[in-house]
């Protein structure tokens, strides 16, 4: 018991250290937090309060208010946080990427699976409503990248269905604070060991193409290499 409370201590000071650094990354981008809040603590106390004298019980209703102001000031102060590292994350190179990290449970997640010179990015999330590849760059070059890599996981696995999103704020894109939303919202059609079995034959598949040997020494001349990359020296 008295670990549990000690290890409860500990943690606190964290928390709130967490708190009050994400509080000063908000205000950089949202200067009036701190009114705002404040407003929503003590509109939603005071209706409470105000309503409690009418009804001959400001003890209870005050105490009420109180919890519910924190709770109110709480959710605003999240999404107001929220929004502030999403504006601050836009435009960023790999945004998309940290946003897939936090998805959520259910879900695995490999960067960069494919990239070109302009630095334009494809990553991969593997769930249960299948493959989705997502895309962060220049509209028009990354349609490329996403072609190859949907024709190679179509090759790789068949049956399991492949969505791609190109991360944008054009039309037929999908804004950086949603793509968690539109991942989400893909039909789960997939169940756990179908999951597991995609992203085994995927990382197997990264581990060959990662340890493919390759021959030592100048090319002679005249060679060229197998399409595909795959061919072996007889």
């Amino acid at each position: 018991m008295a670990r549990s409370d000690s290890a409860a201590d500990a943690a606190n000071p964290g928390r709130l250290k967490q708190i009050a650094l994400t509080y000063k990354m908000t205000r950089k981008a949202d200067k009036t937090i701190g009114l705002v809040l404040a407003g929503v603590f003590l509109l939603t106390f005071g209706i409470f309060l105000a309503i409690g004298f009418l009804l001959g019980h400001p003890v209870y209703l005050g105490i009420l208010g109180f919890l519910l102001a924190f709770l109110a000031t709480a959710i605003v102060f999240g999404r107001r946080a929220e929004r502030a590292a999403f504006g601050q994350m836009e435009g960023q190179p790999g945004a998309a990427a940290a946003v897939l990290d936090n998805i959520g449970r259910g879900w695995t997640t490999t960067p960069a699976v494919a990239m070109n010179r302009s630095q334009d990015v494809v990553h991969r999330a593997v769930g249960k409503a299948g493959i989705v590849l997502v895309a962060e760059g220049n509209p028009n070059r990354v349609k490329s990248l996403l072609a190859a890599e949907k024709k190679k996981m179509n090759r790789i696995v068949a049956d399991v269905p492949v969505h791609d999103v190109i991360v944008g704020a054009g039309e037929g894109q999908v804004e950086l604070k949603k793509l968690r939303t539109t991942l989400l919202k893909y039909p789960r059609v997939l169940a756990g060991p179908q999951v597991t079995a995609t992203n085994d034959r995927l990382r197997a598949m990264g581990d060959l193409m990662s340890n493919m040997p390759l021959p030592k020494g100048p090319m002679p001349k005249g060679m060229r290499l197998p399409k595909g990359g795959g061919g072996k020296a007889r």
